[in-house]
């Protein structure tokens, strides 16, 4: 099995020496690079290409926002994880519309950083835990799914299709996993997305978070 690369930002010494500890111990990881600010962790993700870039959201230079921006523009094969302090569920929703794949924070990394860099480095999407139950959008995509499942149920694929694309999966990737054409995968998410009122990715993924569809178990499958 190859060993998955991952690439370090954070710009507190002390942190980044505690998650540099955490990840070196695993002999499954392989870390190639560190940098204390975004500025510096651009081009060191440019250079050093990982499977999964870890970084703060409160950085000098570029901010955790504006970096996975750029690291999901650019490097499309690196996927973000953001590690932070901030429990407030909206700093969740810009991240994720940014492109991060995983949102972990500080205080569950000692517990839970390992299991997140599996996941995201599989394709999935990691929310920690006490994040992933109420990080719900204030326009209510929840309250609108919630509704809408009243009305049509969706069929297995539209189910199937759903949970994959918010566990990250691409629509070339979901094709092969349902052994279906990429144009059926697209009808699949249109469809459950209009019938759920889901208007982002985003959205899918807290509809997911909130059905449990993102849990550790369900991302390594």
């Amino acid at each position: 099995m190859d060993r998955i690369r991952v690439a370090l930002a954070d710009d507190h010494p002390i942190v980044l020496a505690g998650i540099r500890t955490l990840l070196t111990a695993d002999p499954e990881i392989d870390l190639v690079g560190e940098a204390t600010s975004g500025s510096d962790a651009l081009p060191m993700i440019r250079a050093a290409g990982p499977d999964v870039a870890v970084i703060d959201v409160s950085m000098p230079g570029l901010n955790g926002l504006e970096l996975t921006e750029r690291v999901t523009g650019e490097c499309p094969g690196t996927r973000v994880l953001i590690l932070t302090v901030h429990e407030d569920a909206a700093y969740v929703q810009p991240l994720l519309k940014a492109g991060a794949r995983g949102y972990l924070l500080k205080r569950s990394a000692a517990d839970d950083l390992l299991r997140a860099v599996h996941a995201v480095a599989a394709g999935g999407v990691y929310l920690d835990p006490s994040i992933a139950g109420h990080a719900l959008d204030p326009s209510g995509a929840a309250a609108r799914a919630e509704a809408a499942e009243g009305g049509e149920a969706l069929s297995p694929r539209e189910t199937e299709t759903l949970r994959l694309i918010a566990q990250g999966f691409s629509n070339k990737e979901i094709a092969r996993r349902i052994d279906v054409s990429v144009k059926s995968v697209e009808t699949y998410k249109a469809r459950a997305a209009e019938k759920l009122g889901l208007r982002t990715r985003a959205e899918i993924i807290r509809y997911a978070a909130a059905r449990g569809w993102l849990d550790a178990l369900a991302l390594r499958t």
